[in-house]
C-alpha cells in the first residue's frame, strides 16, 4: 500500500519529463538540475552547497533571472532525510519560479535571486531509498550507530536544549556543533552569501506549521512583532487555495525546544532578520500517513506553500527587509 501510494519514478527515466506526480531518487533530481542550467543558461546556475560524508554532493541551483543583484532568497529542504515532501517541493518552487504564467510568481523570480537546495542530506535521502524509508539522520558513523541529526547540528547554542548525546538516538546533536560534514561545508556556502541574503527558509515535514527562531529559548527575537505580521500573512495565503490550516509560533512553545537548528544560526549569525521553517503535509494528527504522504499530494501541497511564499516575501518586503 505504501509503495503505491508514495509512487517513486523508474531510476533513470526523471529528466525528459519530471513531473510531480511521484517522488523522485537523488540522482534523477540532480540530473533534472543539471539539465535546467542547461536549458536557462545564465539564468540558472548550478551551485554545490557542500559535500556529504559518503562524497556526495550538495547540489543546488541559483535561480537570477534579472541577471543582476537583487535581495536574495534561501531555501533549503531535505536536511531531515524521510521528508520526502519538502525536497519534492522546493522542486516544483524551482519549476515555477522558472515557468510560472502568474505575475506573482514571475514577480518572485525576477525580483530576488534564490538559492535553492532540495537535498541537504543526500546520503540520508538515498538510505530512505534503499534500506529505511524512515531514516532521518545523516549517515556518519559513530560507534555502533549511524547519524547525528542535521538539524540539532547547526553551531548556535548547540545542544543545549532539545537534542541527545546518544549516537543511537535520532536527535543525536553530533559530538561537536558543525562536526557533520553537510552541516559544516552548508554553512561555509551560506557564510559566503552574507549581507546577500534577507530571508531564509527552510522545508521540513510534516504537522502544518510555520516557526520562527529561536528553538533553544524561549525568549523571542528582537523583531518578533514583524516575525508575527509575516507569519500571519503567510498562514492566511496557505489556506486560500484548499483550506489547509497552518499553526506555529516560535519554535520554542509551538512545538518543542530544538538548539541548532539551520533557522536559528541563520537568523542567530548571519544577519538573516527573516528566518522561518514550515513543517508541510499531513496536519500533526495524520500519524497514520505521516512522513509518507501520498505522491497525489505532492502538487496541492507545493501550490498551497507557494501561495504562502508569495504572501510571506511580499510582507517581507512591505517591512523593510529587502531594502
Amino acid at each position: 500500500m505504501d509503495e503505491v501510494d508514495e509512487k517513486v519514478a523508474i531510476k533513470g527515466r526523471a529528466t525528459e519529463e519530471h513531473n510531480w506526480e511521484q517522488y523522485y531518487e537523488l540522482e534523477d533530481t540532480y540530473s533534472w538540475m543539471v539539465t535546467l542550467a542547461k536549458q536557462y543558461p545564465h539564468v540558472v546556475t548550478l551551485i554545490e552547497g557542500g559535500k556529504t560524508y559518503q562524497g556526495r554532493s550538495i547540489l543546488g541551483v541559483k535561480i537570477s533571472k534579472s541577471l543582476s543583484e537583487k535581495p536574495g532568497i534561501f531555501l533549503e529542504a531535505g536536511i531531515h532525510a524521510r521528508e520526502w515532501i519538502a525536497p519534492a517541493a522546493a522542486t516544483y518552487i524551482i519549476q515555477q519560479l522558472l515557468t510560472s504564467n502568474l505575475d506573482s510568481v514571475k514577480q518572485l523570480a525576477e525580483n530576488y535571486n534564490w538559492y535553492v537546495f532540495p537535498h541537504a542530506n543526500p546520503d540520508g535521502y538515498v538510505y530512505t531509498h534503499t534500506t529505511d524509508r524512515m531514516w532521518r539522520k545523516t549517515r556518519t558513523p559513530y560507534g555502533s550507530c549511524f547519524g547525528a541529526d542535521p538539524n540539532r547540528n547547526w553551531g548556535f547554542h548547540w545542544n543545549e536544549v532539545g537534542a541527545s548525546s546518544s549516537a543511537c538516538s535520532d536527535t543525536y546533536a553530533g559530538p561537536s556543533a558543525f562536526s557533520e560534514i553537510e552541516t559544516q561545508s552548508l554553512s561555509e556556502y551560506i557564510a559566503s552569501l552574507k549581507g546577500k541574503i534577507q530571508l531564509y527558509i527552510s522545508l521540513h515535514a510534516y504537522s502544518q506549521y510555520l516557526l520562527y527562531p529561536y528553538g533553544h529559548t524561549g525568549d523571542l527575537p528582537d523583531n518578533v512583532e514583524d516575525f508575527k505580521k509575516v507569519f500571519d500573512a503567510s498562514i492566511a495565503a496557505v489556506s486560500q487555495r484548499y483550506n489547509t490550516k497552518y499553526t506555529g509560533g516560535n519554535i520554542y512553545d509551538a512545538i518543542y525546544p530544538a538548539a541548532g537548528a539551520s533557522v536559528d544560526w541563520a537568523y542567530g549569525t548571519q544577519d538573516v532578520r527573516m528566518a522561518f521553517c514550515y513543517e508541510l503535509r499531513p496536519s500533526s494528527n495524520s500519524i497514520l500517513t505521516g512522513f509518507k504522504l501520498p505522491a497525489a499530494q505532492i502538487i496541492p501541497a507545493s501550490e498551497e506553500l507557494l501561495d504562502s511564499i508569495v504572501a510571506m516575501v511580499g510582507e517581507v518586503n512591505k517591512l523593510g527587509y529587502f531594502s
